[in-house]
Formats: C-alpha cells, sequence, structure tokens
C-alpha cells in the first residue's frame, strides 16, 4: 500500500494536516487483510528526521508503516508533494531492494501515492491498483471559486491529468462509491472494464451501540448535543452547520453544538477556518450554545459518537465521510450532505437524512425533525447500526479487495 501524504504512523495522529479518513481506511484495510495472513506494508513519506524509518502496526504483525526520504525534511501539503514524487520512487526501490522484499502487487491510495505505486510496480514488473478516494475534477466543480486562486490553492490541472493517466494505466481501480463512478464517466469523460465500487469499512467493535459504561465516560461536553467531526478546512461545511444551527438554537433549546476536529498544534490554514466560526458564532449569539472542541484523541472518538443525540457532517464535497459510518456504527441518526459518496449508503429517511447542506432552512429542518422525535431518531440509528455490521465491516471490505486484486492480477 502506498499513502505517501499526510502524518501517516502506525498510530496516526487524526486531524492533523491531510491526515483523516484515507488514514484510517488504509490502516484498516491492511490490517484486515493482515488478519487473513497478508503480509502488508504501508509506504509514506519520512519527513520527520525524529521519526523511525520502519514502524511496526501495534497487534497486527503482518502489518508496518515505512517511511521513504523524498526532498528536504519538512512536511509538504499533498497539493505540492508532486515534485518530490520521482525521487520517492528512486529511494523507495531501493529500499526494496536492499531489503530483499518481494511484494506481489501496489495499490496506491490517492493520486500523489498513486504516480509513485505505478512508478515503482512498472519497475517492479507487478500489477498496480489504484484508489483515488477522491476526484479532483469533482473537488473543483464542487468547490467553484476563483479559478485562478483555486488552481493556486489546489493545483487541479496537474491532479487532474495525472488522475486521467494512472486511470489509463493500472491493472485496476477501485472507487469507493457509485456517485464517485458517476463522476468518472461525466467529468473525465472516463469508463472502462476493470473498475470496482468498494466502500469504506467500519471497525464494529470498537463503533458500537454504547453500553452503560460507554455512557458514564467523561467526554467533558453538554448533556445533550449534536456532534461534527472532521478536519478543519474550508470544505467541510462548518459555516454551512453553524448557519442551520442558527436557525434552530431558541426552538431547541436543550441541545447544543459540538464541532471537534483538527490538529494539535493548529497552523494558519486551520486557525483561519476556526476565525471564519467564530465570526458566525457571535454574530447569532451562539457563545454558549457551540463548543469548538478540536483535536479529538483517538480514544475519545467512540464515546463523542456513542453521547450524542446525532452526528452531522456538512461538507458539500465529500467522496464518502468515514465519520459517518463511525457514528451509524454507534446506532446513531446522521444528517449528511445529499451531494456526497455517502448518499449511496444512506437510504433517505430510513437509516439518516440527506440533506443540501447549502440549504441552511433545509438543513434546519432536518434537525428539528430528528432532535424533536426521539423515537424516529433512535430507530433510524438501529437502523443505521444494523447496515454497517451487515455490510461495511472491515473484513467484509478485505474480502472485496481480494476478489478485485484477483480479478484484475
Amino acid at each position: 500500500m502506498l499513502s505517501t501524504h499526510g502524518y501517516f504512523d502506525a498510530i496516526p495522529t487524526l486531524g492533523r494536516t491531510d491526515t483523516g479518513g484515507q488514514v484510517v481506511y488504509v490502516l484498516e484495510l491492511a490490517k484486515a487483510l493482515g488478519k487473513m495472513g497478508i503480509k502488508v506494508d504501508i509506504y509514506t513519506r519520512w519527513f520527520d528526521e525524529n521519526d523511525q524509518q520502519i514502524n511496526p502496526v501495534p497487534d497486527n504483525p503482518n502489518v508496518r508503516v515505512i517511511k521513504i526520504r523524498a526532498g528536504e525534511w519538512g512536511f509538504v501539503p499533498k497539493e505540492f508533494i508532486y515534485d518530490l514524487l520521482p525521487e520517492l520512487a528512486d529511494n523507495m526501490i531501493k529500499f526494496i531492494q536492499e531489503n530483499d522484499l518481494d511484494y506481489d502487487l501496489y495499490n496506491g491510495h490517492y493520486v500523489d501515492a498513486g504516480i509513485v505505486a505505478l512508478d515503482v510496480a512498472k519497475r517492479m514488473n507487478k500489477p498496480c491498483y489504484f484508489t483515488p478516494h477522491s476526484l479532483g475534477a469533482w473537488k473543483q466543480d464542487q468547490m467553484g471559486g476563483d479559478p485562478d486562486e483555486m488552481e493556486k490553492k489546489f493545483n487541479f490541472k496537474l491532479r487532474n491529468s495525472e488522475e486521467m493517466r494512472l486511470f489509463k494505466a493500472v491493472n485496476g481501480l477501485s472507487l469507493t462509491t457509485q456517485v464517485q463512478y458517476e463522476k468518472l464517466k461525466e467529468l473525465y469523460n472516463y469508463d472502462a472494464n476493470n473498475i470496482d465500487i468498494i466502500a469504506p469499512g467500519v471497525d464494529i467493535y470498537r463503533y458500537r451501540i454504547p453500553t452503560e459504561e460507554d455512557l458514564k465516560i467523561d467526554t467533558k461536553t453538554p448533556d445533550k448535543y449534536v456532534f461534527c467531526l472532521s478536519r478543519i478546512d474550508t470544505n467541510k461545511g462548518h459555516d454551512l452547520l453553524l448557519n442551520a444551527f442558527a436557525l434552530i438554537k431558541d426552538k431547541v433549546k436543550d441541545v447544543d453544538l459540538v464541532i471537534g476536529g483538527g490538529s494539535p498544534n493548529p497552523k494558519a490554514r486551520e486557525l483561519g477556518v476556526f476565525a471564519k466560526m467564530d465570526e458566525i458564532i457571535k454574530k447569532n449569539n451562539m457563545q454558549d450554545r457551540v463548543y469548538k472542541i478540536g483535536y479529538v484523541a483517538d480514544e475519545m472518538m467512540a464515546p463523542l459518537y456513542q453521547q450524542a443525540q446525532l452526528f452531522v457532517l456538512p461538507s458539500l464535497f465529500e467522496p464518502f465521510g468515514m465519520t459517518t459510518q463511525e457514528a451509524m456504527a454507534c446506532g446513531k441518526a446522521v444528517i449528511a450532505s445529499k451531494f456526497g459518496g455517502i448518499r449511496n449508503v444512506i437510504t433517505n429517511g430510513k437509516d439518516g437524512m440527506l440533506v443540501d447542506a447549502a440549504n441552511p432552512q433545509e438543513f434546519a429542518d432536518a434537525l428539528i425533525e430528528l432532535l424533536t422525535d426521539d423515537e424516529k431518531r433512535n430507530n433510524m440509528g438501529l437502523a443505521a447500526r444494523k447496515l454497517i455490521e451487515e455490510e461495511f465491516s472491515w473484513k467484509a471490505i478485505a474480502d472485496n479487495f481480494l476478489d478485485f486484486y484477483k480479478k484484475y492480477y
């Protein structure tokens, strides 16, 4: 496996820049494959000289995270990592040869890792698979904005052209949702017979319907709250959520809003998003109703889901949204964007609600409907848990990947 950007560690610090659902996905998939007796090494960029190069994943003897040097020491955002990728591929091949490793196949995750995976696989004469997680052209289409400014920020032209090159060159392409497949055809005018749709999975043992003990864990949150958890970035829709909450705060006075996520030590980009949140909170006099809790430690994620009234994912552009699945596994009703990949998982009104998050009244109406109807909210949460158990355990997803690899080997 290759996942070259972000802070990828055997025990990751989620919420840091470029370090979210994809890291969870790759680690959990690798661990599920490891439990089947398959050895999996996950390669990433080594940019902190204080890190060890080889990191075994705890309690998973078949899985390691291996870091490969490329460029100067120091973090590089995923949008601007491209110049380092040829060196990363060269150094990865050296490491493989020096350690006498012989892999059956390579799977690149996201476009940067896909570029390296294809280069290395070709030179090692092995098959290569690509899981883009997110499509550049779809993100560009959804985010809008001034084209020149967005190009400077996200490097879309290079990303989109490299994605197209990968689509055509790899042995197999795995997409996370049906809507992603539709966008592939619509925005890239591309289709092929080596494409499978494999959704992300959930750790159904960790994320579970809460026991009495789970509900006693001190999360330092209000008694009743709506929960949102994601990276802190401009495309995550926190402004949309706050605008909707402003419409309901006087109608549902006993339920507050808790927004979690972000780095342990936020940098300028995150601080800017927090500042915009504060503007909306102050404008709507919600200082005593909205709790921005920042970075959420790994051990606190499940309790925060479990103790919430419901979960919301307000981002307009979200290829999938693994936090939504985690909340569903905890038996929580969720409200998510009807434009994201999660729309192919949720049946609207049965195991979740899908809304246009950019429409504050529609978003607010959904919040009020669930917060004021305990029976509907609880039944929706139980249906969500049942769905996750049956279709989205990591064991089921790993089985799907093995079938995918064999089919296009």
